[in-house]
Order: structure tokens, then C-alpha cells, then sequence
């Protein structure tokens, strides 16, 4: 499975700080839990990622298909 191919998996996602100083982004779904921790730097890279792909897939979607 890539980025590209869809899914009718779902699952839940939650994003806070944990009491220990890091971010945690939280997946759970179909009997998996999993819990990725960053540190606030790690986190800015990734909302910075996020941001980027946002814009380009806002891009994309203003484009006409086909020809």
C-alpha cells in the first residue's frame, strides 16, 4: 500500500504533549494502537511537512483533469 492507493480502513488520530515534554501523535484503529512520540523540534519538521503538503495537494486539486 502507498500513499497514492486508497483504503476503507479507518482509525482514530489525537495529537497532544505528553507530561514528559514530547508530542505524541496517537493512531488507533481495527485492534492497533500506536503511539509515536517527537520531540518539539521533530514535531515543528513535521507540521512543516504537513503544511507543505496541504498547499501542494490544494494545487493539485485546483488543476482540471484529463484532457
Amino acid at each position: 500500500m502507498g500513499i497514492n492507493s486508497e483504503t476503507d480502513i479507518s482509525a482514530d488520530l489525537q495529537i497532544g504533549p505528553t507530561d514528559a515534554g514530547m508530542v505524541r501523535i496517537y493512531v488507533a484503529g481495527n485492534g492497533v494502537e500506536l503511539p509515536m512520540d517527537f520531540d518539539p523540534d521533530e514535531a515543528d519538521e513535521i507540521a512543516e511537512e504537513l503544511r507543505l503538503a496541504a498547499q501542494t495537494a490544494r494545487g493539485m486539486s485546483a488543476k482540471p483533469k484529463g484532457r
